[in-house]
């Protein structure tokens, strides 16, 4: 009968029966702890105690629980000075983000920083109160002085972008978000927002709507603009009558604002909101016109917001992997931090949204009858 493979992280000194309270030996005391003084009181190996520090999913629960017990009876603290003037590497990354309650960008930086701590990286944030220049440029000079290896920023407007042409030479940056253009001086990573918005017109036509109306975030982000160009581009290439764009912020109150207008007009069938709380708005404003969800009007968000599927209706909306968006934005950093004198083009990596189907949609009604 075969003989079945150890798990990844087992070594021969991995496997101790003794699970006594962890004493700390008196010359590691005297002297202070260091690495090895960790294996040896928690009877494993240097590789197996470096990958418990570094977050490794391949560890032993007990194992795991082993290697931080003898840590915390050692008193045992990474020496990141040392490490940082042996490798010339803080083991740190920086992080910008801005200030700011929007599901979006706070789930982007959430996915970033998710994924860094999971590579073993600690994380600097530098948040700014708004996307000026001056104050995303003050946050990469912060950043560069605590000497981070690289720098994510979440790129929501070109003001980021333009800020991060002026780190340091020789610091890796990559920009998250909607700002990035395919041109960029440097790497970026963001959702691909005009797919999205052709996916949920497209669900939308396909239900027998003649056409679709959109409620659009706003003109001067460049992720609202792209998924104005993603239903303008579905309405157009279906044939359909392409309605005025309306605008406002990314909140339920400029939905409520919108949805009040359409919700007057009977020939509108259809809407597409720009993100997940404008059509909260837009829900209540055609709640309170009368008009029914789904039989009168058919509403689709985007963003896939935790709540979305608890509205009355759950919302048919556009999924954003945030959690792949932070992993993909840091693959990028480590492999431009790797070789920051490559003459290659600068990556523009492209991460698929996917249309989340729920009861704000069908077929309307007047093609039910």
């Amino acid at each position: 009968m075969a003989t079945p493979a150890p798990a990844p992280d087992t070594d021969p000194a991995d496997h101790q029966p003794d699970l006594r309270p962890l004493r700390a030996p008196r010359a590691a005391k005297e002297r202070g702890t260091v690495m090895r003084d960790v294996a040896k009181l928690a009877g494993v190996s240097h590789q197996t105690v470096s990958r418990v520090l570094n977050e490794h999913p391949n560890v032993r629960a007990e194992t795991r629980e082993r290697v931080l017990a003898a840590m915390r009876s050692l008193n045992y603290r990474r020496n990141l000075a040392a490490r940082t003037l042996a490798t010339r590497e803080s083991h740190t990354l920086g992080i910008i983000g801005f200030e700011t309650t929007l599901f979006g960008p706070e789930s982007m930086l959430y996915g970033i920083e998710s994924a860094a701590r999971a590579a073993g990286y600690l994380v600097s944030v530098a948040t700014v109160r708004e996307l000026a220049h001056r104050l995303v440029l003050e946050a990469v000079d912060r950043l560069a002085q605590h000497d981070v290896d690289g720098i994510i920023a979440i790129a929501p407007k070109p003001s980021v972008i333009t800020a991060l042409t002026h780190a340091p030479a020789g610091l890796a940056c990559v920009a998250v978000g909607g700002a990035g253009s395919g041109g960029d001086p440097f790497p970026t990573v963001r959702v691909d927002n005009t797919a999205g918005a052709r996916l949920a017109t497209r669900h939308l036509l396909d239900l027998g709507h003649a056409t679709v109306h959109h409620v659009a975030g706003p003109p001067d982000w460049p992720e609202s603009q792209a998924r104005v160009d993603g239903w303008r581009e579905t309405l157009y290439a279906a044939g359909a009558v392409v309605p005025p764009v309306t605008a406002g912020w990314w909140d339920a109150a400029a939905g409520y604002e919108q949805g009040l207008r359409l919700a007057a007009d009977p020939f509108v069938t259809a809407i597409f909101c720009a993100n997940d709380r404008i059509a909260l708005g837009v829900l209540r404003a055609l709640h309170e016109a009368g008009r029914r969800v789904p039989e009168d009007v058919s509403v689709v968000g985007y963003d896939d917001m935790p709540d979305s599927g608890y509205f009355i209706p759950p919302l048919s909306t556009v999924h954003q992997d945030f959690g792949e968006l932070g992993r993909r934005a840091l693959a990028v950093l480590l492999r431009h931090m790797g070789r920051p004198s490559d003459d290659a083009p600068p990556e523009a990596v492209l991460v698929a949204p996917r249309l989340i189907p729920r009861s704000s949609t069908s077929t309307p009604r007047l093609l039910i009858s």
